[in-house]
């Protein structure tokens, strides 16, 4: 199986969690009321909102998401882009405007709300005298730290207006719909945009909420199409929660001596920067590290990405790499955290645009 039957499998899982088709869908095994307002905040917010607006065209629609990630939205559509994963101005005044919309809402109204990964960053209403420079040099601390989601969004809720149920806190309307794509381990909503589009434990409003997209899902997709392809599947697994440095040595050494067919993972590595690093993600570093544990090794090809479409502060996805890929002067890419500058000297970059989705990550590998 060449890199172009590995971008296939990946799409085939991505599709499956597109936000247009997971609302849609969502909406037509449960139809909700028709909404008051529409907020869609994450990454896939554009194709969420896409599905919506074509369900309620009249409803107003507030779009938050991250730069470059808008193609969907549509016409007509109130939009804001902001920066991920570190936060920028327009991501407080994305906070704002999300206080002042939902905030706003009068009684008996009906709140349809769109979340997915990425809104922790994109959206943010600081408590207290906390400005933009201090909520930046605590979010480039902990993605630097190593840190899991879980005790990321600890630290953000601690400081926000908008996170851990607080937004709709503010709430003043008859009922709110969630509908969510997961992005965390376990699919808590609790978790999800570090609880953005959760409510209050203490509320006066109907709240129903569903995760209409999963990583599971995702891979049951890149499962069939294999099948489909041929490849028997060996291992489909979301076990890609520790550092990309105890990770790369498991899963290759896995690889390895594997029977041959589909080798499925995933989930969200943690990783470790030094000051200053080069450039990459998570995605891009385990691709690298990973090319070093199997190189050598025949017949094995392994895709590393996210399904986002993003890794990290880069344009990239990924990489696929295989037992050739590896060459004893990436030591130093590694070292330096640039293992993205590396990977497209090397043509192995995978780029594959902004996707409509954001369900973590997916090693997928194929061995003959």
């Amino acid at each position: 199986m060449q890199s172009a039957d590995l971008e296939g499998l990946f799409w085939a899982g991505v599709n499956a969690v597109r936000g247009d088709s997971a609302v849609r869908a969502a909406l037509a095994a449960k139809p909700c009321p028709r909404p008051d307002q529409i907020v869609a905040v994450g990454k896939a917010a554009a194709a969420m909102a896409r599905a919506a607006h074509d369900l309620f065209p009249d409803a107003p629609m507030l779009i938050v998401t991250k730069y470059d990630h808008a193609e969907d939205a549509p016409d007509g559509a109130e939009l804001i882009e902001a920066a991920h994963p570190v936060l920028d101005k327009n991501s407080l005044a994305a906070g704002a405007r999300l206080l002042e919309v939902v905030g706003g809402m009068a009684a008996g109204r009906h709140l349809l709300m769109l979340v997915s990964g990425g809104a922790s960053a994109l959206a943010e209403a600081a408590e207290g005298d906390l400005d933009l420079a201090g909520l930046k040099a605590r979010a480039q601390e902990m993605l630097a730290s190593g840190a899991d989601i879980h005790a990321m969004n600890a630290a953000r809720t601690a400081v926000s207006r908008v996170k851990g149920g607080k937004l709709l806190s503010t709430f003043r309307g008859a009922s709110v719909t969630t509908l969510a794509i997961s992005d965390v381990e376990g699919d808590s909503l609790a978790v999800i945009g570090s609880g953005i589009g959760d409510a209050p434990e203490t509320r006066d409003f109907s709240f129903d909420a569903r995760i209409v997209a999963s990583n599971a899902i995702a891979r049951a997709a890149v499962a069939e199409a294999a099948a489909r392809a041929g490849l028997s599947i060996e291992t489909n697994a979301e076990t890609l929660y520790d550092d990309i440095t105890a990770l790369a040595p498991r899963i290759g050494a896995a690889l390895r001596t594997a029977k041959p067919g589909l080798h499925l993972f995933g989930g969200e590595p943690t990783v470790v920067l030094p000051p200053n690093p080069g450039r990459g993600g998570r995605n891009q570093a385990l691709a690298l590290l990973l090319a070093r544990e199997i190189s050598g090794a025949p017949g094995l090809r392994v895709l590393v990405a996210g399904t986002d479409g993003t890794d990290g502060p880069t344009d990239a996805a990924g990489a696929i790499v295989d037992g050739g890929t590896w060459t004893t002067d990436a030591e130093d890419a590694l070292a330096h955290a640039d293992a993205g500058t590396w990977l497209e000297v090397n043509g192995a970059l995978l780029t594959t645009g902004p996707t409509g989705t954001n369900v973590m990550d997916l090693v997928i590998a194929v061995k003959s």
